[in-house]
């Protein structure tokens, strides 16, 4: 942050911070927002509550003082995440689309590494932030994005049912008596509901096929007006359209249709970036299909949607294969470059964790996590809106393809 700082952007972070300030009420929210807010920006190695407070006080023997005031904020004060989340979106996406228009919103999950069993939704679960399953929390993200830059907007704590059905954690934990057990899949239907709730202006949802596999989020996104393009296991059945627009009878599932377009060689190449160290390119094929679930019982009522395969080489299977339910004809090109789109997500947690500790929260209690991620996501919309008045599209090539190519 140090070099977007000049004297322009002090002003615009004071102007922020008011705006902010405006929601939070009590003159001493507004004063542990700041506080917060600018310890979560400022260059120390941790971004939790303890050491914020030590490196707030020139003075030692007040550390302890803003500590518990730090702590407070987090834990008791009664502001609304929800409202302050909104805003820093809306502060974002102003800046973003004076340049460029929505393009995606990114549903994906990232874990938070923890030690023990107190914490908030910790348990032994998989996460793909560490490649295994390991002690931690997970937390489900919403990001939006133009064709340039990406902000996440919000978050929902996954709890399991080893916490929403304790009754003794959930008391310790200050879970709210409302908060009941939901998947992952759930919990981002919720997001995607709020975003449209709040006004942000509309995208193409992407997410991987741990999402796009439920149908019930398909559905859900379908319902809400939004289109989806999502990976999918490749176990699912299908029936095909034929060139002429007619549906075979035949289901088969996406790997054997896969094998089969290959056998035929219906796989065309295809690169989505031309990157700093390499070209980042698949093998792809495109098919209009119409998911075959329950044995295809009510299939005249279901959407088509467009089925597309991404096969990389050297591989003895597809990599990816996605249901995206644009309507029209798109390009074998523009699906590939719109699906390819999700990796972006990275770039953020890398942001996020690296820059402005959104995992450094050191407390349990379900009120402080969701406290933290919301401070840090402010702090993360005006570093966006600030990269985008510094930096113009061409000079985020090259970060964007080093993240492709890390994902891929």
């Amino acid at each position: 942050m140090a070099n977007l700082m000049n004297a322009a952007a002090q002003r615009r972070l004071s102007a922020y911070f008011d705006r902010i300030g405006a929601l939070l009420g009590r003159k001493g929210r507004r004063e542990s927002f700041a506080l917060y807010a600018e310890g979560v920006l400022g260059d120390g190695e941790r971004k939790s509550i303890e050491p914020i407070a030590a490196r707030a006080c020139a003075d030692p023997s007040r550390a302890d003082a803003e500590h518990q005031r730090l702590l407070h904020f987090a834990l008791d004060a009664p502001w609304s995440d929800d409202a302050l989340r909104r805003e820093a979106a809306h502060y974002a996406i102003e800046a973003m689309t004076t340049r460029e228009p929505i393009d995606s919103w990114i549903v994906d999950d990232t874990g938070f590494l923890k030690q023990g069993r107190h914490s908030v939704g910790v348990q032994r679960q998989y996460t793909g932030s560490a490649g295994k399953t390991t002690n931690c929390q997970i937390g489900v993200s919403l990001t939006v994005t133009t064709r340039t830059e990406q902000v996440p907007i919000d978050f929902a704590l996954y709890l399991p049912e080893s916490w929403t059905e304790d009754r003794a954690r959930r008391r310790e934990a200050r879970i709210p008596d409302d908060i009941q057990f939901a998947t992952k899949t759930e919990l981002a239907l919720r997001l995607l509901r709020r975003a449209v709730d709040n006004g942000i202006p509309p995208g193409l949802v992407l997410a991987d096929q741990a999402y796009g596999t439920a149908r019930e989020f398909r559905k859900g996104i379908r319902e809400m007006g939004l289109h989806y393009a999502v990976a999918v296991d490749n176990r699912t059945v299908v029936m095909v359209f034929d060139k002429l627009g007619r549906r075979r009878d035949e289901i088969i599932s996406v790997i054997d249709l896969a094998h089969r377009i290959d056998d035929q060689g219906g796989f065309r190449r295809c690169t989505w970036r031309q990157g700093t160290k390499q070209d980042l390119s698949a093998r792809f094929a495109l098919r209009r299909v119409v998911p075959a679930y329950d044995e295809a019982h009510g299939i005249d009522k279901r959407e088509a949607v467009w089925l597309l395969i991404e096969w990389r080489d050297n591989e003895a299977e597809p990599a990816n294969c996605f249901f995206c339910s644009l309507p029209g004809r798109p390009t074998k090109k523009q699906l590939v470059r719109r699906v390819m789109q999700r990796w972006r997500v990275e770039r953020s947690y890398q942001d996020l964790k690296g820059e402005l500790g959104l995992d450094h929260y050191e407390g349990r209690r379900f009120p402080g996590w969701h406290h933290h991620v919301s401070v840090v996501l402010c702090c993360y919309a005006f570093v966006i809106a600030e990269r985008v008045r510094h930096f113009p599209p061409s000079a985020r090539g090259s970060v964007e393809d080093d993240a492709q190519s890390r994902a891929a």
